[in-house]
């Protein structure tokens, strides 16, 4: 699934691309892939001649509030799950065969979603409602890795509640808002921590060095364009990078790039958790 890295890429791209742009129509070829409303038509309605303002990103999810004659016009959210992907097109390129919406605009340009697993979704929010009566995730969400309210008492304060492994522990939304399973496991390497060690057991200065490492992993991600590890794209069908620089993620049996010893794998709660025996201890 797409981390905070790869969805801020995507935030950026859209920003860039689409703020003060008019939705002029659209098409959805899957009414599965919404969420709200779950009618094609209405969703298509409530997004007709709405100018997009801006893009917002909370955790893994995407947030565009409109507006429409001056006036507030509700929102347009996504997520896109697994395997989703939202790229900026002339209205002419032939369709992907996963193609699961279409959002028109000026200039022959459009908006489509393609997503060939159709775990991903979109909702339109109407003006007047709270964005988390409708999009629901957003309620169970903690704070967002660089807020302020983040912090090492914070992270401290959480931890000590759980006996979980670290790296289930870090996984949580409800614990910091897009952190998964690629950017957990270099968090947890930079940390110098095991996965396996129990969330509870870690004293001041190893939550400080596994608060620091989260904001760095997580920055370089960023700046790198995020990972490449299945569908990921950017906005403009480029893949990103951060992949070739990864410490420990998907590098089993390969030498450490600090001490080299072979990366090692564990399973946790179902998830695949890479490590350096050595320089995780």
């Amino acid at each position: 699934m797409p981390e905070l890295p790869e969805v801020e890429t995507v935030r950026r791209g859209l920003a860039a691309l689409t703020t003060s742009q008019t939705i002029q129509g659209g098409e959805v070829p899957l009414e599965r892939s919404l969420a709200h409303p779950v009618s094609a038509a209405a969703f298509l309605a409530g997004l007709a001649d709405c100018q997009i303002t801006t893009w917002q990103r909370r955790g893994k999810y995407l947030l565009a509030p409109l507006r429409r004659d001056n006036m507030e016009a509700g929102w347009l959210g996504a997520h896109l799950r697994m395997t989703g992907q939202l790229l900026w097109l002339e209205r002419d390129v032939p369709l992907q065969l996963h193609t699961r919406a279409r959002l028109f605009f000026a200039a022959q340009k459009e908006l489509r979603f393609v997503d060939p697993r159709t775990f991903g979704r979109l909702w339109w929010v109407p003006p007047g409602q709270p964005v988390e009566t409708i999009m629901t995730g957003l309620q169970k969400l903690g704070p967002e890795p660089f807020a302020t309210e983040f912090t090492p008492a914070y992270l401290s304060d959480r931890l000590r509640r759980t006996r979980r492994p670290l790296k289930t522990a870090l996984l949580d939304q409800a614990l910091v808002a897009g952190l998964g399973n690629i950017y957990a496991d270099e968090v947890l390497f930079i940390s110098g921590l095991p996965p396996t060690q129990p969330a509870n057991s870690i004293d001041a200065a190893q939550i400080q060095r596994l608060h620091a490492a989260i904001q760095q992993v997580l920055t370089t991600a960023i700046a790198k364009g995020g990972t490449t590890f299945s569908n990921f794209l950017d906005l403009l069908g480029v893949d990103g990078h951060y992949g070739d620089a990864a410490y420990v993620y998907g590098r089993t049996g390969e030498p450490c790039r600090v001490c080299g010893t072979p990366i090692e794998r564990c399973r946790l709660a179902g998830r695949s958790s890479h490590f350096c025996p050595r320089c995780q201890t």
